[in-house]
């Protein structure tokens, strides 16, 4: 059985970090392009970061440039991303996908998808 499973998000204060998991069972990460989404209240889901399969070339949307570090672990067939000078408005429940596509945020191109971390940023 294909498994995406998301941890660690959290209560954090603004300024703060936290660093989410993505791992996989059931599939090799390091085979596909993962993706990390985030779906804010009353807002539709986005891409966020993301990062290749093989080579690892990794990926942000300009809103997390030099805050974010997404990155590999192989061996324990896991995606992590750093979240870094955490923001109000990074307030959101947060996916990891697997797909094919490298360097894309398109949904659809996406064949597996985590149940979600709620991450919530607040004084």
């Amino acid at each position: 059985q294909v498994q995406l499973v998301e941890s660690g998000g959290g209560l954090v204060q603004p300024g703060g970090s936290l660093r989410l998991s993505c791992a996989g069972s059931g599939l090799t990460l390091d085979y596909y392009n993962i993706g990390w989404f985030r779906q804010a209240p009353g807002k539709e889901r986005e891409g966020v970061s993301c990062i290749s399969s093989s080579a690892g070339n990794a990926y942000y949307v300009n809103s997390v440039k030099g805050r974010f570090t997404i990155s590999r672990d192989n061996a324990k067939n896991t995606v992590y991303l750093q979240m870094n000078s955490l923001k109000p408005e990074d307030t959101a429940v947060y996916y990891c996908a697997a797909g094919y596509y490298d360097g894309s945020y398109d949904e659809d191109e996406y064949d597996y998808w985590g149940q979600g971390t709620q991450v919530t940023v607040s004084s």
